[in-house]
């Protein structure tokens, strides 16, 4: 009998203090520096994201089947799931890894990303007059999703190189950077896409202190941009035209019927939202459970539902810049709010079209839209942003470390 209990007092030892704040294991190391509570709302969105897919999962599938072929309605919910089974380690993994190996992997997927978006006119799938995919036989492939963190990371590092070389030429590396991915999505075309890198670009120009003249000649070029990009883009003209003159035919009216739905949509289920299941307008929502989600929520929980959500997304930026107020380190600084400036960018984008307040475009929601590509680019961007935000807090309230470093500073 002895024998048979042998073993259990040494696993209970073995087990004793893992999950405290004594725990020095890697796992347990990592659960006490990581901004739980980021982690948490991104977690929520997450659920909140399989709660919408699955109420407008019967609509997309009813407008995707005929009479050869049937799409079952929780086609999208299931694929879903499989999509967050997938996407989630990848953001806990990613979250873990330490400052120089992440700024390692976006180095090397940005130029992996860059690679496969100049493929994209070449060999790209196309899908409602888009060619943004690559197919991969299991699965279609979104570079430009892919391509957001991993750049944004690799500006970052660039931006911050300047305080070891004031003279290194960082605003126009970045910049041409900046315009290279513009073309590439451009040509897709991906107006939507554009806009973020451009806005993420300049916000960590700003953040990163460059000279307030190279920023106001930036933001006195950003209406001549807007011209030209009406008068010789074509796309760009279209949704504009179709943005501010309601009545016009040809290309621009598809784009004014989807943001008529999508409008119609948000407001039928009133301030409570029609219960799940019971919406009917979303089945005359295009694309319901990718880019006109945010719709399908209005239509299903009620305007009041959307207030939350949208205050979820403003709740993980504040968190983000909130935390960073004190942070030192030049690189973490910029990768960490330049991710959080792609998350919210994105989010408002995304949220303005479903309200009718922007013209269309091909944005998702973030963690709530369907897509796989979307979905896992994400989970990498948000696992970067854990990473970069990771800090040990009993480092530095201790005061045997802070005496230490004020004697440090002073010679002792």
């Amino acid at each position: 009998m002895s024998e048979a209990r042998g073993p259990t007092p040494k696993l209970w030892r073995s087990m004793k203090g893992r999950g405290g704040r004594g725990d020095r294991s890697a796992l347990g190391m990592w659960f006490w520096d990581i901004d739980r509570m980021l982690l948490l709302l991104t977690l929520l969105l997450i659920a909140v994201g399989l709660v919408a897919v699955g109420a407008a999962s019967p609509a997309a599938a009813t407008r995707y089947s005929d009479d050869k072929h049937h799409v079952p309605p929780l086609y999208y919910l299931w694929w879903q799931l499989a999509w967050v089974g997938v996407s989630l380690p990848v953001l806990l993994v990613v979250s873990m890894l330490p400052v120089a190996i992440a700024r390692r992997m976006a180095l090397i997927g940005t130029i992996a990303c860059l690679v496969l978006l100049m493929l994209v006119p070449v060999v790209g799938v196309e899908k409602n007059g888009a060619t943004r995919w690559l197919n991969f036989g299991v699965s279609l492939l979104q570079p430009s999703e892919f391509l957001k963190p991993f750049f944004i990371v690799t500006v970052a590092w660039i931006l911050s190189m300047r305080a070891q070389d004031e003279a290194l030429p960082v605003v126009f590396i970045t910049g041409a950077m900046t315009a290279l991915v513009a073309v590439l999505l451009m040509l897709q075309p991906d107006f939507g896409q554009t806009v973020v890198f451009c806005v993420v670009w300049m916000a960590l120009l700003m953040i990163s202190g460059t000279s307030p003249k190279v920023i106001v000649g930036l933001i006195a070029a950003v209406p001549a941009g807007l011209v030209a990009a009406y008068l010789f883009y074509g796309t760009a003209r279209a949704r504009i035209n179709a943005f501010l003159f309601p009545g016009t035919e040809g290309v621009g009216a598809a784009d004014h019927f989807q943001t008529n739905a999508a409008h119609d949509t948000i407001t039928a289920g009133g301030w409570r939202g029609t219960g799940p299941g019971g919406g009917s307008m979303k089945f005359r929502l295009p694309e319901g459970h990718t880019d006109y989600i945010f719709s399908v929520i209005g239509e299903e929980f009620g305007l009041l539902a959307c207030m939350v959500i949208a205050l979820l997304f403003l709740a993980i930026v504040v968190r983000v810049f909130v935390k960073l107020l004190d942070e030192e380190d030049e690189f973490r600084l910029f990768a960490a709010a330049g991710l959080a400036t792609q998350f919210g960018v994105q989010s408002l984008i995304s949220m303005a079209v479903n309200t009718g307040l922007a013209p269309s475009k091909g944005m998702t929601l973030p963690f709530i839209s369907y897509g796989g590509s979307s979905l896992i680019a994400l989970s990498i961007g948000m696992g970067l942003l854990l990473a970069f935000t990771r800090r040990n807090p009993f480092v530095t309230r201790s005061k045997y470390i802070a005496q230490r470093g004020s004697g440090h500073r002073s010679g002792v």
